[in-house]
């Protein structure tokens, strides 16, 4: 069994308060955990405007699937290019037996 879990930090430069972050960052949630069946939560910045820090995990029988659903992640992440920055996206996957 496979552990992954990981962070994204993430600027939103056209974020002009906190109700445009949280709708942004509660749509890249939301979109998430559709497209991969993660655990993800905004884990630092609430009170900021600009910046975020979303964390992530999973558990997978496989090696090769978890690396996939950290591929999908980071891909989901670049589709909002056009809305914010990634300044940091760190991740593991650990062999838990």
């Amino acid at each position: 069994m496979f552990i992954a879990y990981g962070k994204a930090e993430v600027f939103l430069p056209y974020s002009h308060s906190l109700k445009d972050k949280r709708m942004l960052i509660k749509g890249l949630m939301e979109r998430l955990k559709k497209r991969s069946s993660i655990s993800v939560s905004e884990v630092s910045g609430q009170d900021l405007w600009q910046r975020s820090v979303i964390g992530f995990s999973l558990v997978s029988g496989k090696y090769s699937e978890a690396d996939f659903i950290i591929q999908l992640i980071r891909d989901t992440f670049y589709r909002y290019s056009d809305q914010l920055e990634i300044t940091a996206f760190d991740f593991e996957i650990d062999n838990v037996f």
